[in-house]
């Protein structure tokens, strides 16, 4: 007898297994099968001890005509791990439409009443395009906009802590990991910047290495991941980097966002097996999909169905095939379980598979009466509403909701850090810094060009003269170089548009706070982008051109071009921060440097300049620069060959001395008339910087 329900068991084993092959399973087997794990189960139940259970997870039929949902309780025989629940999510969005006076807000209606339970393992959210499936992402993992959402969301029955971004992970759709730096350096920077300064450099490392293991990053641990221009590692080994990013601080909750996006099918699905693994440690890990093919589906413990942001299916993954046949809907053989599904909630009528001994009767009498029916995704959703998976996830999270009850959630946007202000900053910049020598495009050609600018200046001026002449020389190369000084910046527009999405995911994640990015990428943009380029076109022009052989000359024309720069890169970015593209923010920068050379002193004397205009000069940045270096270089200058300047001799010239040329341009010629402009260039920057600051602090970090 034992033997005969062996190759019994075998034979049915065979038959499951190219059943699966089909995707198809037939309630018969179906119903064959559980025999079988009910007689294995029996039987391992009478060899156990008396005080020994083993569980087998089954589905079972029931009198309500719907599979049965194994219950919460079964599920947490297996592991321990983190439990997360959402009560009546409901999420709305305001939408403007038309233009100025006609333009009208509507609220539209993202996710209504989902509710739903996922526990340690794969819980895949599956949907069409615009279903809500990112929206519930985002909603879950705390990273949405809380204006308009409502429903609560619990970890193990209580509130999300105040730190939950911190302490779970969340894998963005785009990669934002940085291509100019290796694989290694980008878990160093994660693992220097989220875990507590209290682990030594020596157990950071061990962390690390451990991620690099798990994730079989090992062979490209030191390769740079890669950027547009220099190629890097391979797809799914830059998806795994940015897996790695968030496994450094060990999350018992891992959020993905359609994580096989932009992907081959092989490399997909590798890395859908990759987080399989990671979910039998005992990980909870959510994440939406769009269309797997059927061995990443068959991977999924947990499947999440969206439509019209109104559930169609929440429970085993396992199980959804024969939910969708008791609605009616049975899968044909060879389809894709996921395509399937979508095919279903899409309305697409190839996928609905009439019984063979009913497909002719009612064919007809389908087709006449789909005009006058409800909408399929409303009748799928109240199907739902009315099925034993609905209810015992309801029974659950009542349960789950009467522990919390008299609790209200904690606010989302507070953010805790694990490490200091200066520690965050100086691992920011030395990022930046690491950036820009990886990156020769931004950097090293920006040299190369400061040089080659520098050498053509000096030979087009070469060895100004001491005449009426060299006045007129002097002042326009003065006013290139400052001019050149304020363009030269332009590249200060991407500090903080390139990176916006990195900025946004790494704050919203923990990482850092606002002011340390803002100071940190001002240290690495300002020292080696801003002042190294001064000091070299000063070197160069300065002993080319024959200026003011003073040292006290050479070092304050330095300065000048090191404030004009300074206040450039600063206006540059109070205009670019929060911007999502360069183009606007270098088309804002064009044309006000445009309008500040206008009122810089050589184009129109300031001072014929009509009262009702006149107060635009103290908004030009080239005004203060090119009047320094003015002061600087004209004051004691005799530009009459053989007049005694102290004497009564008299010069057929207007002008002879470099003071009668600043009076005429209106320039203060005491010391104070120098300073002044500083003073100015330094009141720019800080006014620019703080409002760089502001915007990005204010920046709405929230989807």
């Amino acid at each position: 007898m034992d033997y005969a329900i062996f190759w019994l068991c075998r034979l049915i084993n065979v038959i499951s297994i190219q059943d699966v092959d089909t995707r198809c399973a037939t309630v018969t087997l179906v119903l064959v099968t559980d025999t079988v794990k009910n007689y294995r189960r029996a039987e391992a139940l009478q060899m156990s001890s008396g005080n020994d259970q083993v569980f087998i997870p089954m589905s079972q039929a029931n009198t309500s005509g719907h599979p049965r949902m194994t219950t919460p309780n079964d599920l947490k025989t297996f592991t321990d791990g983190a439990v997360l629940s959402f009560h009546n999510i409901c999420y709305r969005v305001k939408v403007k439409s038309g233009f100025l006076l006609g333009r009208k807000t509507t609220e539209k209606e993202i996710l209504m009443n989902v509710n739903g339970i996922m526990r340690p393992g794969l819980n895949a959210i599956l949907g069409p395009t615009g279903g809500g499936k990112s929206s519930l992402l985002d909603i879950l993992a705390a990273r949405k906009d809380p204006q308009g959402l409502s429903g609560d969301v619990l970890i193990n029955g209580a509130p999300r802590p105040a730190n939950f971004k911190c302490n779970s992970g969340y894998v963005v759709q785009d990669d934002v990991v940085m291509g100019t730096l290796t694989v290694r350096e980008n878990l160093q920077f994660s693992a220097a910047l989220r875990l507590p300064s209290t682990m030594s450099n020596h157990e950071k490392n061990e962390r690390i290495n451990v991620v690099i293991q798990e994730l079989g990053l090992a062979k490209v641990a030191d390769s740079k991941v890669g950027t547009q221009f220099t190629r890097g590692v391979s797809g799914g080994e830059r998806k795994r980097t940015s897996i790695g990013m968030e496994l450094i601080t060990n999350p018992s909750i891992l959020f993905l966002d359609e994580p096989t996006t932009g992907l081959d099918s092989s490399t997909a699905n590798a890395v859908l097996s990759l987080l399989k693994r990671m979910s039998k440690g005992g990980r909870t890990i959510i994440f939406s999909i769009h269309q797997p093919r059927f061995s990443i589906f068959k991977l999924f413990d947990s499947l999440t169905l969206l439509a019209s942001g109104r559930l169609m299916f929440h429970g085993p993954a396992q199980e959804a095939l024969e939910y969708f046949a008791s609605a009616g809907h049975h899968c044909e053989p060879y389809n894709n379980p996921a395509d399937f599904f979508l095919d279903v909630i899409n309305g697409d009528s190839s996928a609905v598979v009439l019984n063979r001994d009913d497909e002719d009767g009612e064919a007809k009498e389908t087709e006449e009466s789909s005009k006058r029916d409800k909408p399929l995704i409303e009748k799928l959703a109240e199907f739902y509403i009315n099925s034993t998976f609905f209810r015992e996830t309801k029974v659950e999270l009542d349960r789950l909701s009467d522990v919390q009850k008299q609790k209200k959630s904690v606010a989302i946007k507070e953010i805790t850090y694990a490490t200091s202000f200066c520690h965050q900053v100086k691992w920011i910049s030395r990022r930046s810094f690491k950036n820009l020598l990886g990156n020769p495009q931004a950097s090293i050609a920006q040299i190369i060009v400061t040089v080659i600018l520098g050498l053509a200046i000096g030979a087009i001026f070469y060895d100004l003269k001491k005449d009426p002449t060299g006045i007129q020389n002097r002042a326009g190369v003065l006013f290139f170089l400052t001019t050149n000084q304020c363009f030269s910046t332009m590249s200060s527009v991407e500090l903080f548009v390139v990176e916006k999405k990195l900025f946004m995911h790494e704050y919203i994640s923990g990482y850092y706070r606002v002011s340390s990015y803002f100071f940190g990428k001002l240290l690495s943009d300002l020292l080696s982008m801003r002042m190294l380029p001064s000091i070299i076109f000063t070197c160069i022009t300065y002993f080319l051109l024959g200026l003011k052989p003073v040292v006290e000359s050479f070092f304050i024309m330095m300065f000048t071009l090191m404030m004009v720069a300074y206040a450039a890169s600063a206006m540059a970015l109070a205009i670019a921060a929060g911007h999502s593209v360069v183009s606007i923010a270098t088309f804002l920068m064009t044309i006000s440097f445009v309008f500040m050379m206008i009122f810089s002193g050589l184009l129109v004397n300031l001072r014929t300049i009509v009262p009702w205009l006149s107060w635009l000069q103290y908004l030009s940045i080239p005004r203060y620069g090119y009047a320094a270096l003015q002061h600087n270089e004209f004051s004691g200058q005799n530009f009459c060959p053989g007049l005694s300047v102290t004497g009564n001799d008299t010069c057929r010239f207007a002008i002879c001395t470099g003071e009668e040329f600043l009076i005429n341009q209106g320039i203060d010629t005491s010391p104070w008339g120098l300073w002044k402009n500083h003073v100015a260039l330094a009141c720019m920057i800080v006014i620019f910087l703080t409002i760089a600051y502001l915007k990005l602090l204010f920046l709405k970090k929230f989807s």
